[in-house]
């Protein structure tokens, strides 16, 4: 045997070069003119929501069955980014223009945000390269100003009292509104929301966001009563969903749409400005910041780990559980376990 006459200090340059290029050697060892069959739309979008998050699944799943209606049968890599365009662009044109219509934008945006996600698998998988991605080569429309305030307090004393009174479960409707105006969280977050994510004694709340991020929530400790009375009177079970229905079934994302609906009936100004869930986390956090500052704001918010939302600042003015839980007995004037006493803050 001929032992090689290839010096191993070449033999490493080669295979660093091969990994800065992409290559495998299983590219270098497929016949000349042979490649891998790419396959269609049809074949691959199941793939890619299997494989995806079930919140992803949930936002790209629509738009991505209906690319597979209109191009089912074509590979990825006969798509153009002028067809990606065009398509987007009859996305928006086609958009349901409900009271919250923007131009159809969302619609767009999610269109191309779902294509990024199956292309990005393709290309991580070898079926074709990055340079061939057309969803990345068309640019998603710019978002309207947002059109969101926070609510005069006058307006928030209404639609506390609205979601009170009326309808046919106003004790849960209540309980939703007073948990997002404390905890300025998601819509999401307060769904997810599980007995056992109660913790009792420090009166915190485990909530798991968009991005499975996980963060410890002060409620004041009457908010806490409501919710232990709630699990106690609706039977949650401890591992499922807290939120339930009075016939002990859990709540779901449209009952936010109903609610929303019925308080609009009640209060004109509601449908006329799209008031949803998300104004009470913009009205809370804009109070938080007004007296107690930015970097509790951040926390209270759970963006103190977000370098997206913020910039580089964030590592800087990273406030505590104890200055959000301040924060909170400021906003609902009842005494916090974990709020800081006068003497610490001065």
């Amino acid at each position: 045997m001929t032992a090689s006459r290839v010096k191993p200090e070449v033999l490493e340059a080669a295979r660093m070069m091969l990994e800065q290029m992409g290559i495998t050697t299983d590219d270098l060892l497929q016949v000349p003119g042979v490649r891998r069959q790419v396959p269609t739309f049809a074949e691959y979008v199941p793939v890619v929501l299997a494989a995806i998050g079930a919140g992803a699944a949930r936002t790209y799943g629509n738009y991505l069955r209906k690319v597979v209606d209109r191009w089912g049968d074509r590979r990825l890599d006969e798509v153009t980014p002028t067809e990606v365009e065009t398509l987007m662009r009859q996305f928006q044109a086609d958009a349901v223009q409900r009271r919250n219509f923007r131009g159809g934008t969302g619609s767009g945006e999610h269109l191309i945000a779902a294509l990024r996600c199956v292309y990005r698998r393709a290309v991580a998988d070898r079926l074709i390269a990055d340079a061939d991605d057309p969803a990345k080569k068309v640019s998603k429309p710019r978002r309207p100003t947002s059109q969101r305030i926070a609510l005069p307090d006058e307006r928030l004393g209404e639609l506390v009292a609205a979601a009170a009174t009326g309808g046919r479960d106003p004790e849960l409707d209540a309980l939703i509104v007073r948990f997002h105006i404390e905890t300025a969280c998601r819509r999401g977050g307060l769904l997810k929301v599980r007995p056992m994510d109660l913790d009792v004694q420090q009166c915190l709340v485990m909530l798991r966001e968009k991005g499975n991020t996980f963060r410890r929530q002060p409620v004041s400790p009457t908010l806490m009563s409501f919710l232990l009375h709630h699990v106690h009177q609706r039977g949650a079970p401890q591992d499922e969903l807290l939120l339930r229905y009075l016939t002990g079934g859990p709540v779901g994302r449209r009952r936010y749409d109903g609610l929303f609906v019925r308080l609009g009936r009640t209060l004109p100004w509601v449908t006329a400005q799209g008031v949803s869930a998300h104004w009470l986390r913009h009205t809370t956090l804009t109070w938080v910041e007004r007296v107690y500052g930015y970097g509790v704001a951040l926390a209270y918010a759970g963006h103190a780990e977000s370098p997206n939302d913020t910039g580089t600042t964030a590592r800087y003015v990273k406030a505590t559980l104890q200055e959000v839980a301040t924060a909170l007995a400021g906003l609902t004037g009842e005494p916090h376990p974990l709020a800081l006493s006068e003497e610490t803050e001065d």
